[in-house]
């Protein structure tokens, strides 16, 4: 199964920091556990195949045994024992994930992260370093992450498959997420349930860099980037796919979408912004690109048909 799915990347199982290690660990363990389950069976099956197979001498079987009360308790003590090995595992780890991973920095309290999804893309606010950015983020390395997760429309689920498993963004409600990165570097994050047309490209870079770094990138957002204003933010309300983005400031200081689920249409009235079926005879090709001037407030909408995303850009434009 390795082998066929290799194409599809095993980043799964190559984890990055200690709740995708434990989930590595926890998934090893039951696919051996099962892999060891179904040779069992396949054994039994070929010796019973061979055993009872029609043959000349063969004194043939009674199949209308019953009654047997060894057979009945070994067939239902089997499955017993088999739920009860995965079960202690699987829960020990669910419990042990749910606590704050352990920090090997100076700074041992969680950098707090509130992840928003919008279709189709990501918002990332930092509410005790006041700035907030768009499809990508800066965490310090070695440090635990407490992401809260929540929505402005549709349900997306936020996935970095390197640095743990995945959890749902929904309207009105927040859910939280432990993260760590125990290395240095980039990690693909996206989101993993299907929310449209440009759900596909709804994708962020996660880069995990030293205390130091992040504190330095801090200061340098909170002095020099844009501040983020709610006329800007409504903006990226609209649905489309949008570049990377940087503001000092957050949009916390005026909706909590955990709390206001009706922001984003509200929103998208102010905007001028009519909801279409996609598949109606005069809806537009494809998913809109927006070119949203932080400077001028205005916002551009280009045709992305076969144009390149940012992932496969070789460069990030940060605005």
């Amino acid at each position: 199964m390795m082998i066929i799915t290799s194409g599809c990347g095993m980043t799964v199982l190559d984890p990055e920091g200690t709740v995708g290690e434990q989930q590595r660990d926890l998934i090893i363990l039951s696919i051996t556990f099962m892999l060891i389950i179904v040779l069992v069976v396949l054994i039994l099956l070929t010796y019973f195949l061979v055993k009872y197979r029609e043959r000349d001498g063969h004194r043939g079987y009674d199949p209308n045994i019953d009654g047997s009360v060894k057979l009945e308790v070994i067939w239902t003590a089997i499955p017993i024992a088999i739920v009860t090995v995965l079960s202690i595992p699987t829960v020990y780890t669910i419990f042990n994930i749910e606590e704050v991973p352990e920090a090997s920095t100076e700074n041992e309290e969680p950098l707090v992260v509130h992840a928003t999804s919008s279709n189709w893309m990501w918002i990332f606010s930092y509410p005790e370093e006041d700035i907030e950015t768009i499809n990508y983020l800066n965490i310090p390395v070695d440090r635990p992450v407490l992401f809260k997760l929540t929505s402005a429309d549709s349900m997306a689920s936020f996935w970095v498959p390197q640095l743990g498993g995945q959890r749902y963004n929904m309207a009105g409600m927040e859910t939280e997420l432990y993260l760590q990165a125990g290395t240095e570097g980039t990690y693909y994050g996206r989101n993993a349930n299907y929310t449209g047309e440009g759900f596909a490209e709804m994708r962020f870079d996660v880069n995990a860099i030293e205390e130091s770094a992040f504190n330095e990138w801090v200061a340098d957002v909170q002095e020099d980037a844009p501040e983020l204003t709610q006329g800007i933010y409504d903006q990226f309300m609209v649905p489309g796919h949008v570049d990377e983005y940087t503001f000092s400031g957050t949009h916390l200081e005026w909706v909590d979408h955990a709390i206001d689920a009706e922001y984003a249409m509200e929103a998208w009235e102010r905007e001028g912004y009519e909801p279409m079926n996609p598949h109606a005879s005069d809806a537009p090709d494809g998913v809109p690109r927006l070119d949203i001037d932080v400077e001028a407030g205005s916002v551009e909408t280009e045709d992305t048909q076969n144009e390149e995303t940012p992932q496969e850009q070789d460069s990030h434009h940060h605005h």
